[in-house]
């Protein structure tokens, strides 16, 4: 596993396991892995692989047979107020209060800013109007979740994600439903969160976007089997071989795309 690895003391957040089961099946094995802050770093692989097991254990939503750091301090030492103002989650396919309006789902993420039962403060309508701007969905501030489209909801739930302000930030599968001109905007947020000092971490599958990222996580068989810049060689081989060499990386515009390998006829 090439390493372009922070040590778990500087890194933003990090893992150290023997194994994580979901009852008693194993799904994860041996994980070591340090993101450093001001990075992007994308996870992909093929289906099953384990890479939203992998970003769950980071987000401290799965037990495993070792430890997760936030900041270089253990997850489970973390007051839970505390460490949700310092990792905000994106999940796959999430509920988020169907009958409540996209302001308010965004809104839900400045409870951790705000003592039980205060008020929200002018500070968390500023950051709520900030992420609904971002995303592209203010003028759908008072509709209710459950009446929007795919992609508008998914930009909703992206907007709750950014308005914790935390300085990390995982994502699981955020591209769902979105068009291609709204992916083009996750990416110019995701770069201005790192621009800004953050660290984000995305699980995709859309490889030619997960290859925009600065860092790429190759897991297979619930194993990292690679870690580095996206820019490597190495990485770029280490991607193909996950994927039994099906696709072909090439260079585009300065950057990389995937693109599918055509089977040989027989």
């Amino acid at each position: 596993m090439n390493s372009v690895s922070a040590s778990a003391k500087s890194a933003a957040i990090s893992v150290h396991s023997s194994e994580t089961r979901i009852g008693a099946t194993p799904i994860l094995h041996e994980m070591d892995l340090a993101l450093p802050p001001k990075r992007w770093t994308s996870i992909v692989g093929p289906n099953g692989a384990g890479k939203s097991t992998l970003l769950r254990v980071l987000a401290g939503l799965l037990p495993t047979a070792g430890q997760v750091q936030l900041q270089g301090r253990p997850l489970s030492q973390w007051p839970a107020r505390d460490r949700a103002c310092q990792l905000a989650w994106l999940g796959q396919g999430e509920g988020g209060g169907e009958d409540l309006t996209a302001y308010d789902v965004a809104l839900l993420g400045r409870l951790p800013h705000r003592s039980w039962l205060a008020p929200a403060s002018a500070a968390d309508h500023s950051a709520v109007a900030r992420a609904l701007h971002k995303t592209q969905v203010w003028e759908l501030r008072d509709r209710r979740l459950g009446d929007l489209s795919g992609g508008e909801r998914q930009r909703v739930l992206l907007a709750r994600a950014l308005v914790v302000e935390a300085p990390v930030l995982l994502m699981d599968e955020p591209l769902a439903h979105l068009d291609p001109p709204h992916q083009s905007d996750w990416l110019t947020i995701v770069q201005g969160l790192v621009a800004a000092g953050g660290a984000v971490v995305s699980v995709l599958h859309e490889l030619s976007i997960a290859l925009q990222a600065d860092d790429l996580v190759i897991v297979r068989n619930g194993r990292i089997v690679h870690y580095g810049s996206c820019a490597d060689p190495k990485t770029h081989a280490a991607l193909q071989a996950a994927f039994e060499n099906r696709i072909t990386i090439h260079a585009l515009e300065g950057g990389w795309v995937a693109l599918p390998r055509a089977p040989r006829p027989m």
